[in-house]
């Protein structure tokens, strides 16, 4: 049995990645150009790629076949049986607000969305909004999102899915950084000096 608010935080992870793909969409149509470097990936990139598509798989789909096949839940030492209603609370407001920050940051992108990395395809920097605070929010609120659907769904393959998207983000985060100081050079030092990597407050950047 999963409570309501499992269901709901799933749905909350549905209508993000639903609402992920429009917006990927529209971002390559503005640009005239392909958006998706999983393809074009590779060595650690490419586990990485593959790490962020099983991420979302384990963390939408692990709970239902676990309620398919009672057998996997019944030997989950995390499944609560829908009975942890104060952990769903949290999981909902927590996934809700991660899905917001996550496709504001993403729509703020404009024309530089990629979703991926490759060499030479990284697009003008973007340094406004919730970038003053974050220079990877779009993976925060992704991570907040999925965390907040592991408590409201406590489960082997709900928490290995949020444990999963730190590896691949932190994988994917230190080979964009590269590409964007190869590209855009002093002006993404100057940013990168004054904005954190994931959450923080804006710093006097060096000189």
């Amino acid at each position: 049995m999963m409570s309501g608010f499992g269901w709901a935080a799933l749905a909350l992870l549905f209508g993000y990645l639903a609402l992920f793909f429009w917006g990927s969409a529209v971002a390559a149509q503005a640009a005239g150009r392909p958006v998706w470097l999983f393809a074009r990936a590779t060595g650690r990139d490419r586990l990485a790629a593959f790490g962020f598509r099983s991420t979302f798989a384990l963390a939408f789909f692990g709970p239902l076949l676990w309620l398919a096949l009672p057998m996997l839940h019944k030997v989950d030492p995390f499944w609560t049986e829908g009975k942890a209603l104060i952990l769903g609370v949290i999981g909902i407001f927590v996934a809700g607000l991660g899905a917001m920050v996550a496709f504001a940051a993403q729509m703020s992108m404009g024309t530089s969305w990629r979703v991926g990395v490759a060499s030479g395809q990284t697009g003008s920097l973007v340094s406004g909004g919730l970038y003053r605070f974050s220079r990877n929010p779009t993976f925060v609120g992704q991570f907040a999102l999925l965390a907040g659907v592991a408590l409201a769904v406590p489960a082997v393959p709900t928490i290995l899915a949020a444990i999963l998207f730190l590896w691949s983000a932190a994988t994917q985060v230190r080979s964009e950084e590269a590409a964007m100081r190869q590209t855009l050079g002093s002006d993404y030092d100057r940013y990168a000096a004054s904005v954190p990597r994931w959450i923080g407050f804006r710093r006097r950047a060096t000189s």
